[in-house]
């Protein structure tokens, strides 16, 4: 999982870097890239956990900017909709990724 969360990051800087940028598509490009590589960073984090406790949080926080990325996609999708191909993959693998966060918090609430 953290090297699909690390090959998550990078397809989200590799597009963002052929996406043109002006007022208004550059905040969103940039909230994209900050959420997007936020997953794996957590979850990164969240392996090196001094608690179980502290395992759940970073967990916790990858759910969320993974949940967060998905809504930034599709803002981007709305700016570039010529890329509609290239973000649906994109939204698909974070939809993904908040679904495996979300099922790892239940095991770990369950095993606590």
């Amino acid at each position: 999982l953290e090297e699909r969360t690390v090959k998550f990051s990078e397809s989200i800087l590799k597009i963002c870097k052929r996406l043109s940028k002006d007022l208004v598509t550059s905040p969103v490009i940039s909230q994209l890239v900050r959420s997007a590589t936020s997953v794996g960073a957590n979850y990164c984090e969240a392996n090196n956990a001094e608690s179980r406790s502290d395992f759940k949080h970073k967990i916790g926080i990858s759910k969320k900017e993974a949940k967060e990325t998905v809504y930034w996609l599709r803002m981007v999708l709305l700016l570039f909709p010529e890329r509609k191909d290239e973000i649906n993959l994109l939204r698909k693998e974070a939809t993904e990724l908040t679904l495996i966060f979300g099922a790892i918090m239940k095991t770990t609430a369950i095993n606590s």
